[in-house]
């Protein structure tokens, strides 16, 4: 008789290599990116996926402000923020969020959201890095271009 067992590998964070990757979001509609970004970061593009661990690669996306929404979610699109006090909601459409400082800010929050709400969660979104212009300063990395399915 012969006894075939069916064992699932489970990788640890010390065996688990980090690539680096680059995205260009020019063009791009935010939740398709942040879709894309997100699987990259959790690691689910790997055959040894592990869920408990940050098995996932870095990722830079470029060209921030250029990011896109289609139909009228651009002028309807809006970010709530609440500052504890009472009275004290906020709100900030995606019209002024890109054209503002920080226009990094809509594809954070969008793969935050994608991510798991835990401190592992925490610890992947710590390997996106989103840059408004073209220029960033991870050369040294030598980071991949990552080409997107969606892309236009």
């Amino acid at each position: 008789m012969e006894i075939t067992s069916k064992i699932t590998k489970s990788f640890r964070k010390e065996d688990v290599v980090h690539d680096w990757w680059i995205v260009d979001a020019n063009n791009q509609t935010v939740g398709r990116l942040a879709a894309q970004v997100a699987h990259i970061l959790r690691g689910k593009h790997k055959p040894w996926f592990t869920p408990h661990v940050d098995c996932g690669d870095c990722v830079i996306v470029i060209n921030a402000e250029k990011i896109q929404m289609l139909g009228k979610r651009t002028e309807q699109k809006e970010y709530f923020h609440y500052t504890g006090y009472p009275g004290g909601g906020r709100t900030k459409s995606f019209k002024n969020v890109i054209a503002g400082a920080r226009p990094e800010f809509a594809i954070e929050h969008a793969v935050k959201g994608m991510l798991p709400k835990n401190k592992l969660g925490k610890q992947i979104l710590k390997k996106l890095k989103v840059y408004k212009g073209t220029e960033h300063p991870h050369a040294a990395q030598k980071p991949n271009p990552l080409a997107l399915p969606y892309q236009k």
